[in-house]
């Protein structure tokens, strides 16, 4: 709310701004809708002046309007995409990972989870030469695995040493200890107009749930409470530091699922609605002796992509991620109360 006072635009004068709240208009927006001809003569002024100094007022404090497209663009133009690595993966996500989100993979253990989050890592540090916040609460980060995955895409030393340099690996153990991480980046990313924070583009967790199934169940109100707080916290970086923030999940037997073997995200209902795009990954049948690596992954949520489309790829002997056939649409039977 703007009120009047002397000088806020040319013609603003003391006596024009008395007369006016003599008659209870003391904001820009009361002048701005009140009947100009019969406010100029209850004032006596001159109805001349009275329309010039809203002229004036509605330029100077009026938002522009906008429409849908333009909006659609801006955001366009202040969203980055940035790739996992891997084609297959990307085209299935619509070309990568967008800023501004949270995407969460769901999964067993020996999905390929953590070595997803590793690739696209070291892609972004690698391939777009920006900075990740990496942090590992599983133990599943390794300096030598992480240095052997970048130097499949780094040959020489220097660029080797640059690429590890622009991942920041943090470990932490509880749940406190992570929102306490979060809210210290924020707070550096803010306050650094220029630095290394403000270049980092992706901050990664694997993985939420290891962190905090041991607080929920049960009566533990304060872990659903502490799990509420770290849903605000990464959506306030994602949205308002404009990084991808990327969270691993586990799964847990679906009993309501009415085939008697199904699985879904872990966490349950309430931590669902956080993440923007959720997919899940299942390790390929066993017993493939040719592709014993391969993964199948599947669109859970998103805003863009249809939900219940899968693609594969496989997770190489060395670590990294290689594209499989193109993005097939079909329905896995273990996914139909996955939320």
């Amino acid at each position: 709310m703007v009120l009047l006072r002397e000088g806020i635009c040319p013609g603003a004068t003391a006596q024009l701004i008395q007369a006016l709240r003599d008659q209870n208009v003391v904001t820009v927006v009361q002048l701005a809708s009140a009947d100009i001809e019969d406010l100029a003569q209850k004032c006596s002024v001159s109805y001349k002046t009275l329309v010039a100094v809203r002229r004036v007022l509605l330029a100077q404090y009026s938002p522009f309007p906008s429409n849908g497209a333009d909006l659609y663009e801006e955001l366009l133009a202040s969203t980055a995409i940035l790739s996992t690595g891997n084609r297959s993966l990307d085209a299935f996500l619509d070309s990568g990972l967008y800023t501004g989100e949270v995407t969460e993979f769901v999964g067993a253990p020996g999905s390929g989870k953590t070595q997803v989050c590793l690739s696209l890592a070291v892609n972004i540090v690698c391939e777009l030469k920006q900075r990740v916040l990496y942090i590992d609460s599983t133990g599943g980060l390794s300096a030598s695995r992480l240095l052997h995955l970048i130097q499949e895409q780094v040959n020489n030393l220097e660029g080797q040493s640059e690429a590890l340099q622009r991942i920041e690996v943090v470990r932490v153990f509880e749940v406190y200890r992570l929102l306490d991480v979060l809210q210290d980046f924020r707070t550096g990313f803010t306050h650094q107009v220029t630095g290394a924070r403000c270049s980092v583009k992706a901050v990664v967790i694997d993985s939420v749930s290891a962190l905090l199934s041991s607080i929920l169940g049960g009566h533990q109100l304060e872990g659903m409470s502490l799990m509420m707080q770290l849903a605000r916290e990464l959506k306030t970086i994602a949205r308002e530091l404009n990084v991808a923030v990327i969270v691993t999940n586990s799964v847990v037997q679906d009993s309501g699922g009415g085939g008697g073997g199904g699985v879904k995200p872990a966490l349950g209902r309430s931590w669902s609605y956080v993440p923007n795009v959720r997919v899940l990954l299942q390790r390929g049948t066993e017993g493939a002796a040719v592709q014993p690596m391969k993964r199948t992954a599947t669109i859970l949520k998103s805003s863009r992509q249809p939900t219940r489309i899968s693609t594969e790829f496989d997770i190489t002997s060395c670590g990294t991620l290689t594209t499989q056939t193109a993005s097939s649409q079909h329905s896995t039977g273990d996914l139909d109360n996955a939320d």
